[in-house]
């Protein structure tokens, strides 16, 4: 895979972290050159006591025809716990030509430690199969960590440290940063000046122009994400997630 490709599912599996609080939230995707490049779709149901997330992200155009028309699902189950949902059990699963991945996390709250299971198919054959414990521990995973941001936030103009199962380059860290009314302006360019509260979260990767890159988020009054804006990406410049449902 090329780096051409990896920053292209980077922007797509990051994109599905974005996820809002309804039964059924849609988004497209567009990056540079490609225009739209793909579409996710969150289904979510909640009650007092469980929750379950589930995120489909489907490409489009040329960007289907690079990454040979991979398909991305993602699952996040747990309970509820002061309001917050907390992730006991999250799957990452893709497929792509003859090969299918399954990365699947149990999370232990009791113990503090969470086990990872790895499973590689190609031509139907069973390639890889491997469980080890992670050296970090969190309550959230890449879904719950964005459903449960607008809860976390308690006031705006600071930085907060939040970690998230399914980043382990990064020990789960992500640093989360909320301006204040009067440093908005860099986000109101890019995101529109009518949010309720912005926010930045720095990611790590080697394609951006520097070493890691940010990820701009509108949240509306309702706390639904409404836009998002990736910045800095080598050689294409920015990327958008706008919701359309």
């Amino acid at each position: 895979m090329n780096n051409r490709t990896k920053t292209l599912w980077l922007f797509l599996m990051l994109s599905t972290m974005l996820v809002a609080k309804s039964s059924t939230v849609n988004y497209k995707a567009t990056f540079g050159i490609f225009g739209k490049v793909g579409t996710i779709t969150n289904k979510i149901t909640q009650n007092e006591k469980h929750y379950k997330i589930e995120t489909t992200v489907l490409l489009a155009g040329m960007a289907k025809t690079i990454l040979g028309g991979q398909r991305e699902h993602y699952i996040s189950e747990g309970h509820m716990e002061n309001g917050m949902m907390v992730s006991d059990h999250y799957i990452m699963t893709t497929n792509k030509k003859n090969q299918k991945k399954i990365k699947e996390y149990h999370l232990d709250h009791i113990h503090k430690t969470v086990t990872k299971h790895y499973k590689k198919w190609k031509n139907g054959k069973v390639v890889r199969d491997s469980t080890q414990q992670l050296n970090f521990y969190a309550k959230n995973d890449l879904l719950t960590l964005y459903f449960n941001m607008d809860k976390a936030i308690k006031e705006k103009g600071k930085v907060y440290i939040m970690k998230a199962i399914g980043l382990e380059k990064q020990k789960g860290i992500v640093q989360v940063t909320v301006p204040s009314d009067a440093q908005s302006a860099r986000y109101k360019k890019d995101l529109g000046p009518t949010a309720n509260w912005y926010a930045k979260a720095r990611i790590v990767q080697e394609n951006f122009r520097k070493k890691s890159g940010d990820i701009l988020l509108s949240v509306a009054a309702d706390g639904f994400i409404q836009k998002a804006v990736i910045k800095d990406i080598l050689m294409f410049g920015d990327a958008k997630l706008i919701r359309t449902k």
